[in-house]
């Protein structure tokens, strides 16, 4: 995505250079089948932009090539679109759940605070999911999640998927959207947390916290509960301190962040 205002979005650049954010997904290889958390942009999407909404595409500015799509991907590592049997979701919105029909077999895990809200969505987040809506019109086979119950390192959590053998834990961080989560994905002694949109810049997470003054007004502009959203980036600044606990934490749209997981391998 390269919305206008580069040195307000990244820090560096010109002041309406194009920025540069990425929509950063996970896939999971499992005995249980192919695990996709979150989709970014879809073939559909690719095809027909105005399904995007006109709006969103004239502030992001979305490059949409076919190459980048997650099913394009999953197919130039050598399966199909029926491999993938589980879909988790961070949230609903566009540049997260667009790729959606291309996977319809799949069981599409989400918070049911988030599928409550899409079923009927308050005034102010109508909006946000009636764009998002044509990207679930194939009738997905949802399977909310109400956590509660179980407990990741101090967050309430709910364990995905228990025929896996990938441990996966969909964690509450409510307030970008009113159902907003987190996915938590065992790696080795370790953790990754896909922290979707609760913040958008890999420095929101240190102490003390530094934010491009633009992405830090874009969050404010479309946050659905600010005084969660806050809570929650506080209580991610504090797990980040604390590195016995061993937990490597992304959000969506940082491409520096994208680029060192590649780097990793």
């Amino acid at each position: 995505m390269c919305p206008r205002g580069r040195r307000w979005l990244a820090g560096e650049g010109s002041l309406l250079g194009a920025a540069h954010l990425v929509c950063h997904v996970l896939l999971i290889e499992d005995d249980a089948g192919l695990i996709l958390v979150d989709t970014g942009f879809g073939t559909e999407d690719v095809q027909d932009p105005r399904r995007l909404s006109r709006p969103f595409n004239l502030m992001v500015r979305p490059k949409l090539e076919m190459a980048d799509t997650a099913l394009a991907q999953i197919q130039a590592a050598g399966f199909e679109a029926s491999d993938v049997r589980h879909v988790i979701l961070t949230h609903l919105d566009i540049d997260h759940a667009g790729g959606l029909p291309d996977f319809p077999d799949a069981e599409v895990h989400v918070s049911a605070r988030e599928h409550a809200t899409m079923i009927d969505p308050p005034r102010r987040e109508r909006s946000r999911y009636r764009i998002a809506g044509v990207h679930w019109e194939h009738g997905p086979r949802w399977m909310p999640h109400e956590p509660g119950g179980d407990n990741w390192l101090g967050f309430e959590s709910v364990r995905l998927i228990p025929d896996a053998a990938s441990e996966i834990v969909l964690i509450p961080l409510y307030g970008h959207s009113l159902g907003h989560a987190g996915i938590a994905v065992r790696k080795g002694g370790g953790w990754v947390l896909h922290c979707g949109d609760a913040f958008f810049y890999r420095e929101e997470t240190a102490s003390p916290p530094r934010c491009p003054p633009g992405l830090r007004a874009f969050q404010n502009l479309i946050q659905a509960d600010g005084e969660s959203r806050r809570r929650n980036q506080e209580r991610l600044r504090e797990l980040a301190s604390r590195p016995e606990a061993d937990v490597e934490l992304i959000c969506a749209h940082d491409p520096v962040q994208l680029a060192q997981a590649r780097a990793a391998g």
